[in-house]
């Protein structure tokens, strides 16, 4: 980041993302918001939030009806895939399947199979935008404040966050309406802070000078050194004291070293031994330097990652790929849970992976699925607040009668939770007691996840 545009976005600690969505929100009575401090301490919870943009189908991780689903499908999946095999655990074997069966016995994941919308079923609502409106607010509201946003309010407001805190709210995958502004908007230093897979340093000034800093001898001489000394920075700090008025630009400039040499420590930071990543995976990248920003600062409570990297999931024709983007997927997932393990943080450190909503399990005649309403949810880590359920829920094929109207539904009897519950089983682990007051009443996932 050049110094003008540090200068026109920095405010106090970070340098925060302008996002451009300023939305007419529902108030949030924090007053009603009961808040364990204890809880919070406790579970010193931080999270990566995966939000796979497009609606992935379930198959990956939910063969369990795959029988019935071949017999019924107006295409052939014996035809079409290279392998349908399940696991043990009905999960897809080609895709992704074995690292899925891999992390259930370590008990790095609990896979639930009935993330249902009954509010979407009956509105007959399956479309993207207000989908993922929704489910990036936690709230059947879209007009709402998002997730993450909501969580900064509450946190604020019961003196856990501060404008001393550390890059609190992360985003690698750029403006998202899990930080939807609310009408109220928050102060600059509890906004995202955007930082790229390569851990790239927003606070860095350059190092070349720009030719208007040249002296007239120094133009004339092609082989003068152009870089910035050193000497420059101590200056434009010492300036920046000098002559601004006390307020949130000098205060930028006092934190502006402190973090830079902050993120330049996360950057030097090398893998623990034996921990490795899948090469020639952009998104496994990303995760890498998220786990690694969480793990050195204990002041960042969110890092949103997005799927970037790895593909869209709208695979409404030529689902093949969707394979692959799977195995990739889960292999990135299980590096990631290797190295939280081996830097001690599995206790804390969550991983969320979820999308717009499900797909029909019809493979049309475009050889995709159009857009359904049950999806996989996957929780990882957790383990000093989560119970180990390993595979929660069970569905039925449902078959209307209407072309590409065959879908997963829950099975009677089995547990299932509307998709906004995601947002208060986040709000819960951050010690927010009766988090369905800020999701329009849907409480946290229950099947006894909390410990």
């Amino acid at each position: 980041m050049n110094r003008r545009d540090f200068l026109k976005h920095s405010i106090l600690a970070s340098a925060a993302l302008s996002l451009p969505m300023k939305l007419s929100a529902r108030d949030i009575d924090i007053s009603r918001v009961n808040f364990n401090h204890n809880r919070y301490a406790q579970n010193s919870a931080q999270t990566i939030m995966i939000f796979l943009y497009g609606g992935p189908s379930e198959l990956a991780g939910n063969l369990t009806n795959i029988d019935a689903i071949k017999q019924k499908s107006q295409s052939s999946y014996d035809n079409y895939f290279r392998g349908i095999t399940p696991t043990a655990n009905h999960c897809w074997q080609e895709a992704g399947g074995r690292v899925l069966e891999s992390m259930l016995a370590e008990g790095d994941l609990n896979l639930f199979r009935t993330c249902y919308s009954e509010v979407r079923e009956q509105a007959g609502n399956k479309s993207h935008g207000i989908c993922v409106a929704q489910n990036q607010r936690g709230l059947f509201d879209t007009e709402g404040a998002g997730i993450f946003t909501t969580l900064a309010r509450v946190l604020l407001a019961k003196g856990v966050l501060s404008q001393d805190s550390l890059l609190p709210f992360v985003t690698m995958e750029g403006d998202s309406s899990l930080f939807a502004a609310a009408e109220d908007p928050l102060p600059g230093y509890l906004r995202p802070v955007g930082i790229d897979r390569a851990l790239s340093n927003p606070y860095e000034r350059e190092n070349t000078r720009r030719w208007f800093y040249y002296t007239d001898e120094e133009r004339e001489q092609e082989d003068y050194d152009k870089s910035a000394p050193p000497a420059l920075d101590l200056m434009m700090d010492t300036l920046a004291q000098q002559h601004n008025p006390a307020g949130k630009i000098k205060e930028a400039f006092s934190k502006r070293g402190e973090l830079e040499q902050f993120i330049d420590r996360i950057k030097a930071r090398s893998l623990p031994e034996g921990v490795t990543y899948p090469n020639n995976n952009l998104f496994a990248e990303k995760l890498e330097s998220a786990i690694k920003i969480l793990v050195a600062n204990p002041d960042t409570k969110i890092v949103s990652l997005g799927s970037g990297g790895l593909g869209g999931w709208d695979d409404h024709n030529e689902a093949r790929d969707y394979v692959s983007r799977c195995e990739s997927l889960f292999t990135a997932l299980q590096s990631a849970m290797a190295h939280i393990k081996a830097e001690g943080k599995e206790n804390s450190i969550t991983i969320m992976v979820f999308g717009d909503f499900g797909r029909n399990v019809n493979l049309n005649s475009a050889l995709g699925w159009d857009h359904g309403n049950n999806q996989n949810f996957y929780l990882l880590g957790g383990k000093g607040y989560f119970n180990h359920l390993g595979v929660v829920g069970e569905t039925e094929l449902v078959d209307t009668g209407s072309l590409n109207r065959l879908y997963l539904h829950p099975k009677e009897g089995s547990y299932w939770f509307e998709p906004v519950s995601i947002a208060a089983t986040l709000y819960k682990m951050y010690g927010i007691e009766n988090p369905e007051i800020l999701t329009g009443g849907y409480g946290p996932i229950g099947a006894n996840l909390f410990k």
